[in-house]
């Protein structure tokens, strides 16, 4: 009953889809990941907390106290986001600079990398 649960029959190898196996994964690799999820987290909430900012100030009914605090949420919302693609921004020049590859390829696709 309980031979089907044992640590021994479970396989934690990836199927035949991963393109990096798991076994050449390095500590490198798993640090340029995290932080592109984190850049990528950030943007989103800070995107977010834009959006609710600017719903607080359609709602804010003309209340100058509300109005200023749906002001202030904006101004934060936009720093914080101005501040997540400084440092992606960054991050492409030490990557340019240093040759190093810690975004693991991550770029933001501009018109010229579009081909027809």
């Amino acid at each position: 009953m309980f031979g089907a649960l044992l640590a021994q029959g479970i396989n934690l190898r990836p199927g035949q889809g991963f393109s990096a196996p798991l076994e050449t994964l390095t500590f490198g690799q798993v640090i340029g990941a995290a932080i592109v999820l984190i850049l990528i987290i950030a943007a989103i909430v800070f995107f977010f907390i834009l959006i609710i900012g600017g719903v607080r100030w359609i709602t804010s009914g003309g209340d100058k106290a509300a109005t200023e605090a749906a002001r202030s949420q904006i101004t934060s919302a936009l720093v914080g986001l101005v501040i997540v693609f400084a440092a992606w921004a960054i991050l492409q020049l030490i990557e340019l600079f240093f040759g190093i590859d810690i975004l693991g390829g991550l770029q933001i696709v501009n018109v010229q990398s579009i081909t027809p």
